[in-house]
């Protein structure tokens, strides 16, 4: 099991990251729809699920895989925390690590999915956060 204070600092660090997902998602929503890159935005917003559904796995000391399938993460979870994303939010998350990013998917990315995607993303974060340790996210710790 990781050490308290190192665990603090590998939730910080995929907060981080994903916080940096995030970001990048909802600035390249605010172009003109029609040089938005949506694919982009859904893949940013599936890296940000995917990391705060990870630093909430290092915060419970529960131990994953190097995955990109959110369904895959979400299994590990224990019955009493599982995050608010049913079969189908899973798969669509999950749809969007690898294959918008690579030449040959026939599926363009519409400004729906997009839209889609950053709702998840944003109820993922939400959730999360309220799970994290406040320290871990930058909140004062409760005394």
């Amino acid at each position: 099991m990781t050490e308290p204070h190192n665990a603090i600092s590998q939730i910080r660090g995929w907060i981080a990251r994903a916080e940096s997902d995030f970001k990048n998602a909802e600035h390249t929503l605010t172009m003109r729809p029609e040089e938005c890159p949506f694919d982009t935005v859904c893949f940013h917003c599936q890296q940000m699920t995917e990391k705060y559904l990870k630093a909430l796995l290092v915060h419970k000391g529960i131990d994953f895989p190097k995955t990109h399938d959110v369904g895959e993460i979400v299994s590990l979870f224990p019955a009493e925390m599982i995050p608010p994303l049913d079969q189908r939010e899973q798969d669509f998350s999950t749809q969007h690590a690898v294959t918008s990013r690579y030449p040959g998917d026939p599926d363009i990315v519409t400004t729906e999915e997009a839209g889609q995607a950053i709702n998840i993303a944003r109820r993922v974060r939400v959730w999360a956060r309220t799970h994290l340790p406040p320290e871990s996210i930058g909140a004062k710790k409760a005394v």
